[in-house]
C-alpha cells in the first residue's frame, strides 16, 4: 500500500548543462510529482537573479503541472554558519535569507540549510574527490566543536524569525560535517533553537557511515520537514560510495516503516550523482521507477 509520502527529484541528479525548465520537463515526463531547485553562485538561479526571472520558475512549474517543494545549494560549503570568520559566518546567514526569499516566490515550504561544520574546506570542489579520501573536500578550517555548535544555535536563532515571516521552513540537514552526528544531538540542537520553522532535512543516506536512519526518523519525528533518497555502501566509505537506489546499504523496508510510525507524509527528494554515470536522463526514470518500488506504489 502506499505509504503516503510524495515524490520528488533534486536538480542534482540532472545533468548539470540541461535547463531548469527542461529538468522540470524531463521529471515530469519521469513520473515525479515535484522537483527540488538550488541556489548556486553562478548558474541559473544565482544570488543575483532577479525576482521576475524566480517567478518565471514558478510559473513554467504550474504549466508543467510539478511542484517545487524545495530551495537547496551548495554554497553552503564555502559559506558556514561557524566559520571562524565573521564575514563568512554572515554571508551564510544572507545566503539562507536569499533561499528563503526565493523559496516563497517559488512556491516551496522548505529550503535546506547546512548547520555549519567543525572540519571541511569551505572552497568549492572542481574535480571527483579522492577515492582514498572520505571528506568532500581536501583541506580544512577547524573550529571547535562546542563554538560551532553556539554559534549554529545562535544563528539559527536569529534566522527563525525571518523564516517564519517568509512561510518557508528552514530544513537541516545532516552532512559529512564532523557535526551533528547523532539524532540525539540534531533533535535536541533542533529543540534548542526553539522555532517550528526549524526542522530537519533528512538524507536517509549520509549517516550510514555512523548510524542508522530508521533510528534517526524515529528519534526526529514530527521535526523532520524534508527528505532526501539515495543509497550507499558502507565497504566505499567515501564520496564514491554513493550509488543508485538499493544499489547500497540503506534499509529501505525499515525506513519506509518508519517513517510511517512517525506519521511522515511530506516529500522525498531523489539525490542522486549523475556526474559518476552515463545516460543520465535514463538514471531519472530508474530513479522514479524505484523510488514507487520504495513508497509502496508498485
Amino acid at each position: 500500500m502506499d505509504c503516503g509520502i510524495k515524490k520528488g527529484i533534486n536538480i542534482w541528479s540532472f545533468p548539470a548543462d540541461m535547463s531548469i525548465v527542461d529538468c522540470m520537463k524531463l521529471a515530469k515526463k519521469a513520473g515525479f510529482e515535484g522537483i527540488e531547485l538550488a541556489l548556486s553562485k553562478n548558474g541559473e538561479l544565482n544570488l543575483n537573479t532577479g525576482e521576475e526571472k524566480v517567478r518565471k520558475y514558478r510559473a513554467a512549474a504550474e504549466e508543467i503541472g510539478i511542484v517545487i517543494n524545495s530551495l537547496a545549494s551548495g554554497l553552503y560549503w564555502e559559506y558556514s554558519i561557524t566559520s571562524n570568520r565573521e564575514d563568512i559566518r554572515e554571508k551564510a546567514k544572507n545566503l539562507i535569507k536569499k533561499q528563503l526569499d526565493f523559496a516563497a516566490l517559488l512556491g516551496a515550504d522548505t529550503i535546506l540549510a547546512c548547520p555549519g561544520a567543525v572540519g571541511v574546506d569551505f572552497k568549492p570542489i572542481e574535480v571527483v574527490p579522492d577515492a582514498n579520501n572520505i571528506d568532500f573536500f581536501v583541506g580544512e578550517e577547524i573550529i571547535d566543536y562546542d563554538v560551532a555548535y553556539d554559534r549554529a544555535v545562535k544563528a539559527f536563532k536569529e534566522l527563525a524569525p525571518y523564516a517564519e515571516n517568509k512561510k518557508v521552513f528552514i530544513g537541516i540537514e545532516n552532512i559529512w560535517n564532523k557535526f551533528l552526528l547523532s539524532p540525539l544531538e540534531m533533535r535536541n540542537f533542533i529543540d534548542e533553537i526553539g522555532s517550528e520553522w526549524v526542522g530537519a532535512f533528512l538524507d536517509v543516506a549520509n549517516m550510514l557511515l555512523f548510524g542508522y536512519p530508521e533510528q534517526w526518523i524515529k528519534i526526529l519525528g514530527s521535526r523532520i520537514k524534508k527528505v532526501h533518497f539515495k543509497d550507499f555502501r558502507r565497504s566505499l566509505p567515501t564520496i564514491n560510495g554513493f550509488v543508485d537506489l538499493l544499489a547500497g546499504d540503506v534499509d529501505y523496508i525499515k525506513v519506509v516503516d518508519a517513517f510511517i510510525k512517525v506519521g511522515y507524509k511530506g516529500w522525498a527528494n531523489a539525490e542522486m550523482c549523475p556526474i559518476y554515470k552515463q545516460y543520465s536522463d535514463q538514471i531519472v526514470f530508474n530513479t522514479s521507477a524505484t523510488m514507487d518500488r520504495i513508497l509502496r506504489r508498485a
